[in-house]
């Protein structure tokens, strides 16, 4: 894979996103920071965004793409490519929170949720695999939560979401690594990002009253995520040293923050059952990364 690379990255409006894209640019990293309407409701972050690219000659492009439409997905990827040859690397960055008592939260916010935060991921990964599979070389990154490993009282959907995308995730590590292609998991702590403006709230509020004190969960849950947030900086950071590390090297899963409340424990145990699973299907082998020439290479 070429030191200075071509980078996707979902939700590039504001926060991680946004973070990622200007840090990598200004390593040298070819940007597509991608965003729904960057006409219209995000045209002032677009704009912010094609002002500094061009003011320090960074390689950042906006692109539109909307990860819960497939086939402005495929528009975009087509564009990237189109433009710079190759995609090396896709973020899948875009999503946000869903709190409330899980009984309070309607079936359309679940759906709506689950089609960006889990279904956004696949349409991106469809888009971008057959031109990494071409290239033989690749990275997928997904930005899940500490969530993606812990359960929160009053975040339970928006846990599930960021389990499915976990699940998926490690599923396509096993999966491409024959292949040259390499899929890694952030996890991010607490941060103070625009995430918490765009969060939407459980919206049966009947059901959500006849919890008494349970009603209260998603204050102290937000109270002590708040009190552990660091710098967004620092995720963009960690996305940056993943992206420059060795092919093969890379862990399958990082977590970024300052309070990790067990997540490290959990993935050193899952890391270790995992490989005694992989040993019990006969497929350990198969789902060893392969440096240089790909399965099915010529």
């Amino acid at each position: 894979m070429n030191s200075k690379q071509v980078v996707l990255i979902t939700g590039s409006s504001t926060g991680f996103g946004r973070l990622s894209a200007e840090t990598l640019a200004r390593k040298g990293h070819t940007v597509f920071a991608t965003m729904r309407d960057p006409g219209g409701r995000n045209s002032k972050n677009a704009s912010e965004i094609r002002t500094l690219a061009e003011k320090d000659s960074l390689p950042i492009h906006v692109l539109e793409m909307d990860v819960t439409d497939a086939a402005s997905v495929e528009r975009a990827v087509n564009a990237a490519v189109a433009k710079a040859g190759r995609i090396d690397v896709a973020i899948n960055n875009a999503g946000y929170y869903l709190g409330g008592l899980e009984e309070a939260v309607t079936t359309e916010q679940a759906q709506r949720l689950m089609d960006t935060n889990f279904l956004g991921p696949v349409r991106v990964n469809r888009a971008v695999l057959p031109h990494m599979r071409r290239q033989r070389s690749g990275v997928l990154i997904h930005i899940s939560s500490i969530a993606g490993r812990l359960v929160l009282p009053s975040g339970g959907f928006y846990c599930a979401s960021k389990f499915a995308l976990e699940a998926l995730a490690e599923a396509y590590s096993y999966e491409l690594a024959a292949q040259g292609i390499e899929s890694v998991i952030v996890e991010p702590g607490a941060y103070e990002t625009p995430v918490a403006g765009n969060s939407v709230t459980a919206a049966d509020e009947a059901r959500t009253n006849t919890y008494g004190a349970a009603k209260e969960f998603s204050a102290k849950v937000g109270g002590a995520l708040a009190s552990t947030a660091g710098n967004a900086q620092e995720v963009a950071d960690a996305v940056l040293r993943i992206i420059e590390t060795p092919a093969g090297e890379k862990q399958l899963r990082y977590f970024v923050g300052r309070r990790n409340f067990g997540v490290d424990e959990i993935n050193a145990l899952s890391k270790q059952v995992q490989a005694n699973v992989l040993e019990a299907f006969g497929i350990a082998a198969d789902t060893k990364f392969l440096k240089g020439k790909a399965v099915g290479s010529v």
